[in-house]
């Protein structure tokens, strides 16, 4: 490595992570109140301490406890190019014209996975509320028709996985956006249809900031994950993946 990056010691090392204290959160509460691109240089710095640096040391932090869960998915603590979503939104076609977003977020994806569409696990970090689980977020048309193939043919297995007990009493269920009807293929006397109709497969947490505001917050969130086991297992199943 080049140069000593934020959320590193001396050595080069990631320091250990302490937590989201009251600065992370009230980075993006101003940055709420500001939106714009010249507050947000002018605070640059503030950010790299405040939100880069803690994300950077959770990050590490949740490596070995996520490797624990499956080897298959990926911590990657760069603060560029890694597990770290960016701070920028993309603005090209959406009327709302901000250009930063105000949460702070991370996504631990599958290996094999490109993007943000892969099956991955995900913490979601606002000042209002605080979210994590794993799923697949609006998966491109072939892996979508794919995933709801493997619901429709293997009845058994997705009804043990969608109602699991663990992962029912973590998050409820598995959610996500569904679509009106039943997709192209597919009939409306399927007795999984609810779930055939998603566009996305999530289970997810939600909680509150204060939760995130120490070290435990790492472990809360590696329960989180091995409780979404089965869901995920079942979805990288579905795609031909390990897990």
């Amino acid at each position: 490595m080049a140069g000593r990056g934020k959320g590193m010691s001396k050595g080069g090392e990631i320091g250990p992570f302490a937590g989201f204290g009251p600065g992370f959160f009230g980075f993006f509460r101003d940055l709420a109140a500001n939106n714009d691109r010249d507050w947000f240089t002018a605070h640059k710095d503030r950010y790299r301490a405040e939100v880069v640096d803690p994300m950077v040391r959770f990050i590490a932090a949740m490596g070995p406890r996520l490797e624990a869960v499956s080897p298959h998915f990926v911590a990657d603590p760069r603060p560029n190019g890694g597990s770290m979503f960016r701070i920028h939104r993309d603005v090209r076609f959406s009327k709302d014209k901000r250009p930063y977003k105000e949460h702070g977020a991370c996504q631990f994806r599958h290996a094999a996975g490109r993007d943000a569409h892969a099956p991955g696990y995900y913490v979601h970090l606002a000042p209002d509320e605080v979210v994590f689980g794993g799923g697949i977020w609006l998966p491109p048309a072939p892996a979508l028709a794919t995933i709801r193939e493997a619901i429709r043919d293997r009845p058994e297995a997705w009804a043990a996985a969608a109602g699991d007990g663990g992962l029912k009493a973590v998050f409820g269920g598995v959610a996500g956006q569904s679509l009106t009807r039943p997709p192209r293929g597919f009939t409306a006397d399927d007795p999984h249809i609810d779930d055939i109709k998603r566009k996305s497969f999530f289970a997810m947490r939600h909680t509150g900031p204060d939760l995130a505001g120490s070290a435990a917050f790492a472990d809360e969130v590696a329960a989180a994950f091995a409780a979404a086991t089965p869901l995920m297992r079942f979805l990288t199943d579905a795609l031909d993946q390990p897990y």
